[in-house]
């Protein structure tokens, strides 16, 4: 997330490699790390996206993901709030995806994840009134 020089809040999102639908930056759980620090690396190699991350879940949801072999495995994302501070002309997935700056509800226009559009239009509405993130970006 960010909020632009006129107070604008908009929120980052990247296309799937698989599809190319819209979605934020996400990951498996990486051995010997803490939840959050694995997001953090998920934010910089699929968006190129360096920042401050909340230590906080501010909601989770589900989606199915189409495996190799065409079967689906329902997964449950934890989404991490994360500031942007700046973003990479050059990272690691930069080939394999677009990313783009979305203010909230159109975001959630284009999630296929109910629950993911629930909480995109939540922070719609003053997200630094939120207490998580309230909390959040007073540590950041």
């Amino acid at each position: 997330m960010r909020w632009k020089s006129d107070g604008t809040f908009q929120v980052l999102m990247v296309t799937s490699r698989d599809t190319g639908r819209w979605v934020m930056p996400k990951g498996w759980t990486m051995d010997g790390k803490k939840p959050w620090d694995a997001a953090e690396i998920e934010a910089l190699e699929e968006a190129g996206a360096l920042g401050y991350i909340a230590t906080e879940v501010i909601g989770t949801y589900t989606y199915k993901k189409k495996l190799s072999n065409g079967s689906l495995l329902k997964c449950r994302v934890d989404v991490y709030p994360m500031v942007v501070d700046r973003l990479l002309r050059n990272w690691k997935e930069r080939h394999e995806r677009k990313r783009r700056w979305f203010n909230p509800k159109s975001a959630a226009k284009r999630v296929n994840e109910p629950k993911l559009a629930k909480l995109l239009k939540s922070l719609a509405k003053k997200p630094a009134q939120q207490p998580l993130l309230r909390e959040f970006l007073k540590a950041s």
